[in-house]
């Protein structure tokens, strides 16, 4: 009796139920697959996952060949979106882009506002100094010393490592991250912690000026990924396609053109 009850009251309130909020709202994806486009947030400010040339206004990296493989994927364009780090957060919240890509780190903070893809990067925080000075800078007490000038780029995860880590050493905040490693070069800065990719790649740009400091033992961890929108059908569609590019070995070629 009692189940015959409560089966009576399922059917009157699916009844009195509103049909469109019976059928499942569209996603993400699905919004992404009809609209033809893929927004892609970038600073275009960090090689080499994402630089953008302000004389061609065109966007160039590892994650720019990442992001149209992607587009590919889906079978839609790619629309790069300019962004900063310092308004990244904001415009994600604005939904500017569907995702966010370019070297970005996972934080909590960011998890908040969105899901993260699959990790692509695993590494951490370590310096970058001019090669003759690597010995004096290994450990973050070396590094935090009055007379120790340590640059950083304005709003990411760089500024906010620094001014957790560093008491007494002098922090600049430099405005062009493309060319902030020049101000290490010559002279007018000591050093800079950034993730370790970065370090590699900025070592080779800069042969024998600068030097990475034991970038496989970073300060700390983290992990690069995809910030994507809050759709756990896109995230999923997200985390299938690197999980097959990892596989079938275009990801590691398109890693390889950049950072080998």
């Amino acid at each position: 009796m009692l189940v015959r009850i409560l089966a009576a009251l399922a059917v009157a309130l699916l009844a009195n139920f509103p049909a469109h909020a019976q059928q499942a709202a569209p996603s993400r994806l699905d919004e992404i697959v009809k609209r033809g486009t893929l927004r892609v947030g970038m600073t275009g400010d960090y090689k080499p996952f994402t630089y953008l040339d302000k004389a061609t206004q065109q966007f160039s990296g590892f994650d720019v060949d990442m992001a149209e493989a992607l587009g590919k994927a889906l079978g839609v364009k790619v629309e790069f979106v300019p962004t900063a780090w310092p308004k990244l957060m904001k415009d994600f919240e604005s939904d500017q882009f569907d995702i966010a890509m370019g070297g970005v780190s996972v934080t909590l903070d960011r998890q908040k506002k969105g899901f993260f893809s699959t990790p692509i990067v695993r590494e951490g925080k370590t310096p970058i100094t001019r090669c003759a000075d690597v010995g004096k800078y290994q450990t973050l007490p070396d590094i935090d010393k009055k007379g120790t000038r340590v640059i950083v780029n304005p709003g990411g995860t760089n500024e906010r490592f620094a001014r957790a880590n560093v008491k007494d050493a002098e922090i600049t905040v430099f405005p062009d991250n493309t060319v902030i490693f020049d101000e290490i070069a010559k002279g007018n800065a000591d050093l800079m912690m950034t993730d370790a990719s970065e370090t590699r790649y900025q070592q080779k740009q800069h042969a024998g000026v600068l030097c990475a400091v034991h970038p496989d033992k970073p300060f700390d961890f983290s992990e690069k990924a995809y910030w994507l929108q809050r759709d756990m059908a896109l995230k999923a569609f997200v985390d299938q396609w690197l999980h097959i590019a990892m596989e079938d070995g275009s990801y590691k070629k398109i890693y390889a053109a950049w950072f080998d």
